[in-house]
């Protein structure tokens, strides 16, 4: 049995070892073993001070407790809890016991300055509350009075703002009957004080489940979801901003730590979010409710009802919504907004709700859930389809729309339903043109995915050209050609595979382009041709045309810069077509023998999508300001903006970076920063392709003007994330230059690098074959060098680090020498041991030395003879080394040579390190004759 002494001295001996994490091992080890309460309040101290040392406060505060309950007088303890609390914030408590410690130890100079500081930190502390009090007071008094001059009330709600984003503030406005004084703010019906007001809640909900609760509970659900439902964008906006901090504080999606009393409240967060998603979901089929704030409700609900993580199994939020609130979102799916009887909505919240029916449907986890789905799909369907009622039959062909926009699935089931086919037929040869509307939009998203859409293809053509002949309506006529033009690109890119006759196409997307450029048509019809040409530019004439047609090209960014978001997905197509960005399946010659030989249909190539087409492509597309409207479709709203959308634009940005030359065009019109969120969220291929692109742009720009502020360190993730072996090289090799730039600029991003874990990836790059790779890796490595953390592994006992890095010293390749000497020369300016380390990793280290201090290239010799004058500086036994081997006579040679301008700073190394010998008394100066 283990001596609960000897386990105290062991412990000892590690904490004198720093060695924390074993003496904390041995003191807890001894606590279980022993009564002796005298021998547990040394072993509860000694373990105060090892957590003190890790800096886990909380814990010291704990041991000490336990020590001075043994023994109140305990100084040790006494002053280790003191400093513990002063860390966590109390500096009352550490206050009580300091003076504890001066009163036992009155002459202890430490215990009486330490006490004098506490005390003044406690008066500011006071100080600071008391007049933040009165500040909170002095502004609504602001605020309140309908007499104030303009200024100062835009002051006082400003600072009201910030004051609410600070704990310390939003702790004092809360406690100081701030809620009431907020809500009278909102009362005034003053846009401005408003937005004060609901800005302050949501600084003060932030990451603070306790006082997010009471404010929910004091305001109310009802109160909140009436505010986001008015017609007045910023309210709106804000308001929701307001629900969704409660909601991340409810579900712990904020980071910040809570103190104090809030901690101790049991809250029924569960009963809260319900209540929350049922108001959301009661906003839907209001006609009271806004279209902004119809489309805020189903944003809320898309972002934070389904589950975030398939591997988490609780998809209860989601099954709660089917159950309650399905047909409330079915019904604006089957909204017509041309019909009298249509609710307040927005351009966007329809395609808003489809995405919502998609992430629900892809939520469920078992066929029984889908099947669900389904029924009350259908039920509320059949429930809308009445023969004598036109109107309300509309209605459900429109709902089985939004379905095939979202779940298309689903949809294609919806569609075999009784009576849905017959009801669309009929509806394309009424005479009311709204009728036709409805059945062609129907048609049109019927036919998506061309392998599921039997009925479509046998009966689609047919009745979108019969519509087509017929209808004088423009709307009607542009729908029935989108229809077409998707049923006609079921060939995809393949060149042999057309659907219309030779120059039919091309005929379709001119009068897509005209229509696009005409202002006379109303958007949501211009729309209409954008979606056509997303189907018509697979063909490679049809994109060349239309990358020439500059007003075309202008309409389309045009639109896609509109509040009307529903576009992004169609607009974002066409570019990937343009762009050819699209994946191409690699065909093999012996399979295309094959496929010949047995008659079966090869897939061609068009002569226009060959390189130097795309490449004239994409330059037209930069010059005629691409970038712009790419960005300006980043910032869309998440639920319109979704993955497969953020996937095209993260292609399309790839492909618009490939050339070096466009980059800083791309980069002045803000492409590097509309990148970050591509490269952060989305499709794994996606993320791929931003990260890409965003490794073309770090690798040749000034990181300060492509990614300024602190955007620069949020790069550091997307370009780790390249270095791994799944990449290809190419991928690898751009992220190895965009981290060696970035890691040239500052400290803090070399920090940022290390702490996503880089360094391990760098280092075996730094052993690859192929030449490009090993030189990107090494020269970043030569940047990180500079940083301390960095040195100590170089410093670290047992690992080949400084091996490597001689040995690329010797490599024939002069980028990777350079790199590599670089590297050595900075990290035996900064540590003596390297320089003794470096004559032992290997027998070659002076015969490297030499070839360096000997080679062609000036830059080369120059890092060659700094780490040889860092050598001799470091220790006289290496300078005799150095003496006693040819390295003597190179340096002499050098030192000798006569002053050149372009040679001054090697020249003057090597005559130093000749100083130095000399100063040793290595070798003697050359008498003067």
């Amino acid at each position: 049995m283990e001596d609960p002494v000897q386990l105290k001295d062991e412990g000892n001996k590690y904490f004198q070892a720093n060695d924390y994490e074993n003496a904390i091992k041995s003191y807890s080890k001894a606590l279980k073993l022993t009564k002796d309460k005298p021998l547990q309040a040394v072993l509860y101290r000694n373990r105060a001070a090892c957590f003190l040392k890790k800096e886990s406060y909380a814990q010291v505060a704990s041991d000490a407790s336990r020590a001075i309950d043994i023994d109140p007088s305990d100084i040790k303890a006494l002053y280790r809890r003191s400093q513990a609390l002063e860390k966590l914030g109390k500096l009352d408590q550490a206050f009580k016991d300091i003076q504890r410690c001066a009163t036992i130890e009155p002459r202890n100079k430490n215990f009486q300055e330490t006490l004098h500081r506490l005390g003044a930190s406690i008066q500011e502390k006071l100080k600071i509350q008391f007049s933040t009090d009165a500040r909170v007071q002095k502004m609504f008094e602001i605020l309140l009075d309908e007499n104030s001059e303009k200024d100062k009330r835009e002051k006082a709600a400003n600072n009201l703002i910030v004051l609410g984003r600070e704990e310390a503030g939003a702790e004092r406005i809360f406690q100081n009957n701030g809620l009431p004084l907020l809500m009278r703010l909102i009362e005034t019906k003053n846009p401005e004080l408003i937005l004060a007001a609901v800005r302050t809640l949501s600084g003060m909900c932030t990451a603070h489940k306790a006082r997010a609760t009471a404010i929910l509970h004091m305001l109310g659900i009802g109160n909140i979801c009436q505010w986001m439902a008015i017609d007045h964008e910023e309210i709106s906006l804000a308001v929701c901003n307001l629900l969704q901090a409660i909601i991340d504080s409810l579900t712990g999606e904020g980071k910040k730590e809570e103190h104090g009393k809030g901690d101790a409240l049991v809250l029924d967060t569960k009963k809260d979010l319900k209540m929350i998603t049922t108001h959301l979901l009661d906003m839907l089929p209001s006609k009271k409710v806004s279209g902004q704030g119809r489309d805020r409700s189903l944003n809320l609900l898309n972002k934070n009802v389904p589950r975030k993580d398939q591997r988490n199994p609780d998809n209860s939020r989601t099954l709660f919504v089917v159950d309650s609130g399905l047909k409330k979102i079915l019904k604006i799916a089957g909204q017509i907004p041309d019909m009298p009887n249509c609710l307040p909505l927005t351009e966007n919240s329809q395609l808003t709700a489809s995405v919502l029916l998609n992430k629900l449907y892809d939520d469920l986890r078992c066929d029984s859930e889908r099947e669900n789905f389904r029924l009350l799909c259908e039920e509320y369907i059949q429930s809308q389809i009445d023969p004598q009622d036109m109107d309300k039959t509309l209605h459900a062909i429109q709902v089985v729309s939004g379905v095939l926009q979202g779940p298309f699935d689903l949809g294609n089931q919806l569609l075999g339903m009784k009576g849905v086919m017959e009801m669309m037929v009929a509806l394309c040869g009424s005479e009311r043109e709204i009728d036709q509307l409805v059945a062609v939009e129907a048609l049109i998203h019927a036919s998506t995915k061309l392998s599921r859409a039997t009925f479509i293809i046998t009966n689609g053509i047919a009745l979108l050209k019969e519509i087509y002949k017929k209808t004088k309506n423009e709307k009607i006529k542009i729908r029935a050609l989108v229809g077409l033009c998707k049923l006609g690109s079921a060939g995809g890119t393949d060149y042999g595979l057309r659907q219309f006759a030779e120059g039919s196409t091309e005929k379709l997307a001119k009068q897509c382009r005209k229509w696009l450029c005409n202002p006379a048509i109303d958007t949501r019809t211009r729309k209409w041709a954008i979606e056509g040409l997303a189907y018509l530019t697979l063909d490679a004439d049809v994109k060349d045309d239309f990358v020439e047609d500059e007003p075309a090209l202008q309409a389309m960014f045009e639109l896609a810069k509109t509040s009307d978001k529903t576009i992004l997905y169609s607009v974002a197509s066409v570019l990937v077509n343009c762009t050819n960005s699209y994946d191409v399946k690699e065909i093999l010659p012996e399979l295309v023998q094959l496929a010949k030989f047995s008659k079966q249909h090869v897939p061609e190539q068009h002569p226009k999508d060959k390189k130097d087409f795309v490449e004239k492509r994409v330059k037209r597309l930069v010059k005629s300001g691409v970038t712009s409207a790419l960005v300006c479709m980043v910032k869309a709203d998440s639920a319109i903006l979704t993955d497969q959308t953020k996937e095209l634009l993260a292609r399309v940005f790839l492909a618009l970076c490939e050339d070096p030359k466009d980059r800083g065009t791309i980069v002045a019109q803000g492409g590097g920063k509309a990148l970050i969120p591509l490269a952060l969220e989305g499709t794994d291929i996606g993320k791929i392709k931003a990260s890409h692109a965003l490794a073309k742009i770090a690798a040749v720009s000034n990181p300060d003007i492509a990614f300024p502020g602190e955007r620069v360190y949020e790069v550091v993730r997307p370009l780790v994330s390249l270095l791994n072996t799944e990449r290809d090289g190419l991928q690898n090799f751009e992220a190895l230059r965009g981290l060696t730039n970035f890691s040239g600029r500052s400290d803090k991003l070399r920090q940022k690098i290390i702490k996503e874990k880089a360094m391990p990836d760098i280092e075996n790059y730094m052993f690859e074959n192929h030449d490009q790779l090993r030189q990107a890796a090494t020269e970043c490595m030569c940047n990180l060098v500079v940083n301390k953390e960095v040195q100590e592994r170089f410093l670290a006992d047992g690992n080949d680090r400084l091996k490597l890095v001689v040995l690329l010293c010797g490599e024939d390749d002069e980028k990777v020498q350079n790199a590599a000497a670089g590297a050595l020369a900075m990290l035996t300016a900064a540590h003596k041991k390297l320089c003794h380390k470096l004559t032992q990793v290997t027998t070659q280290w002076l015969e490297i030395l030499q070839r360096l201090c000997l080679h062609d290239k000036l830059e080369i010799q120059h890092r060659g003879v700094v780490i040889v004058y860092n050598l001799i500086h470091a220790d006289q036994d290496l300078a005799k080394k150095l003496v006693e081997s040819e390295m003597l006579e190179i340096l002499t040679v050098i030192g000798k040579q006569e002053d050149n301008p372009n040679l001054q700073h090697v020249l003057k190394v090597a005559r130093e390190c000749l100083v130095k010998f000399m100063d040793y008394g290595l070798i003697k100066p050359v008498s003067q004759p």
